[in-house]
């Protein structure tokens, strides 16, 4: 076994993403414990299993960084990458241990083997990696954990025993804090050595300090029985057509790749997948000059590749960062700059059995999909939309659009406390431009909203400017467009209070052109109808009603 270690990686990873120098001693935090420092912090004296105030207190610059196995993760697979360009079937123990089947035949040694993996994890930026290789991998870990910086050490066959026995328990910290209380208890009983512990029986180890003692005690004896199951690389599901010579009409592009975007569908169901998020790309002289991914309410079809390809090539600006070539499209179909390649790649995949229609056909959501996705074709992407629910205080705030089949961006989250915000039960109808109203109390004078949000009456009755004013709908606050008001502009007769609820103040984007201080109100008339009403350094007006 040939295993590859990256010390404190977490520490290494944490860094990279802050983008802070690696320099500076550092440390990673789990629930306020020190899980991982780096060499600069333990200098100083800092220790994995010390607590957040006892690392400070021996290193005041420390940098205290979060435990993210994600992003550990995320790092670290570059690192397999390129392990795996040389020697097949790597294996990521965790986040910085990676093993594999020692190549020592192939490259004429482990020794030179592990010169050649060092050489390239050097070149892709893993300046700190060591090599352990051994008959088991509990040998070859803690020989790699014994050399230093871009340094290998090759325990020879059948002497995993002998080159374990002198290790001090303290290597078991490396498994956390089982490791750590392991190595406690051991310390406590007179075990300083791993031959210490290999040297008392199995049964007794095992009764003592349980599966997790008995497997320690196996792995000094030299006889880790332990596996690795290596990583098999993800099958090509991408699928790519070349054009020669390039093609400058859209309509040409979407012609031909309509062969390629039903092999690519056809791939996926050979391994019996269906395609919910695909990427298209199209090419102009070697570079990517459009590239954007695609979703899809159930899962794509060639005719919904192909619709995509249009849509994408069409729109105006569709430029990506990679360059300018394609620029939007002139009025004949033609495009800026001609198309010599259009790859098809999948960023989300799913079994094809969960799409599976039921034993009776499909059902009526099956049905409106297939409906709105063909009327979504014939008048354009973003002519089908879907109303969404957002964060905000208001109902009109929290309200927003998105395309037919695309995953909705830029929403506030719904999970902000939002202060200010309307308890439920939210407004049926939802006016697209308010309605102007009067609101007086009982002497007849205008109801205003103090600095402090105080109500100067109690709202004795109102009225409001009628006219033909859509309105939107939905008990979300997230409804479609509904039909306008087929009332003449003028104010409505006055309405008495019967009851009322507020106010609901926040003070609005002051900052940025807002309504600033307003308020909101829940008012209840003697005809039995409720309204949302917000007052404004404007005035009052109508947003939504109860209808």
């Amino acid at each position: 076994m040939l295993v590859a270690w990256c010390p404190d990686w977490s520490v290494v990873a944490a860094l990279a993403e802050a983008d802070r120098p690696a320099s500076p001693a550092a440390a990673v935090l789990a629930a306020g414990v020190v899980e991982v420092c780096n060499t600069a912090a333990r200098t100083d004296g800092v220790r994995r299993g010390q607590r957040r105030r006892d690392a400070q207190s021996r290193c005041p610059d420390l940098v205290l960084l979060e435990a993210d196995d994600d992003r550990d993760a995320r790092a670290f697979e570059p690192v397999l990458a390129t392990v795996e360009e040389l020697a097949p079937g790597v294996a990521a123990l965790r986040p910085g241990l990676l093993a594999v089947r020692a190549p020592g035949r192939y490259f004429g040694g482990d020794e030179q083997a592990a010169a050649t993996l060092t050489e390239a994890l050097v070149e892709a930026g893993v300046w700190d990696c060591r090599i352990g290789v051994a008959d088991d991998l509990f040998a070859a870990e803690q020989a790699a954990r014994s050399v230093g910086v871009q340094a290998c050490r090759v325990v020879p066959p059948g002497g995993s025993a002998a080159f374990l026995g002198p290790l001090p328990v303290d290597v078991l910290e490396a498994d956390g804090a089982q490791g750590r209380s392991t190595v406690s208890l051991l310390r406590r009983l007179g075990l300083q050595t791993l031959g210490d512990l290999a040297g008392l029986p199995g049964a007794a180890v095992a009764q003592r300090f349980g599966s997790y003692g008995a497997r320690v005690w196996r792995s000094a004896r030299g006889a880790d029985a332990s596996r690795f199951a290596a990583r098999q690389p993800p099958p090509e599901l991408e699928t790519e057509i070349a054009f020669e010579p390039p093609l400058e009409s859209v309509e040409a592009v979407c012609f031909s790749v309509r062969t390629t975007a039903e092999r690519f569908v056809a791939g996926l169901a050979q391994r019996q997948l269906v395609a919910t998020g695909v990427r298209v790309e199209a090419e102009c002289d070697g570079a990517t000059v459009s590239s954007r991914t695609w979703l899809h309410p159930r899962f794509f079809t060639s005719r919904d590749l192909v619709d995509r390809v249009h849509w994408q090539l069409q729109a105006a600006g569709a430029t990506s960062g990679a360059g300018s070539a394609l620029r939007s499209r002139h009025a004949s179909g033609r495009i800026g700059a001609p198309i010599e390649r259009v790859r098809f790649v999948p960023e989300a995949v799913e079994p094809d059995a969960a799409h599976a229609d039921g034993l009776w056909g499909g059902g009526g959501d099956e049905l409106v999909e297939k409906g709105v996705a063909r009327v979504q074709a014939m008048l354009g992407f973003d002519a089908v939309r879907r109303p969404v629910l957002q964060g905000g205080r208001g109902p009109a705030a929290r309200q927003a659009l998105a395309p037919w089949g695309e995953r909705a961006v830029g929403l506030r989250p719904l999970d902000r406390p939002w202060p200010g915000r309307l308890p439920g039960p939210a407004p049926v109808r939802v006016f697209a431009t308010p309605l102007p109203a009067d609101v007086l109390d009982a002497g007849d004078r205008p109801v205003r909203i103090t600095a402090r949000g105080a109500v100067s009456g109690d709202p004795c009755r109102f009225r409001m400017r009628a006219g033909s004013v859509g309105a939107v709908g939905g008990a979300g606050s997230a409804g479609g467009v509904g039909g306008a008001l087929p009332i003449p502009p003028s104010w409505l007769p006055w309405v008495p209070v019967t009851g009322w609820a507020g106010p609901w103040p926040a003070d609005e984007s002051w900052w940025d052109g807002g309504t600033g201080l307003a308020a909101r109100f829940q008012v209840v008339g003697a005809d039995g109808r409720a309204w949302l009403l917000e007052c404004t350094p404007d005035g009052w007006q109508v947003e939504a009603g109860y209808d």
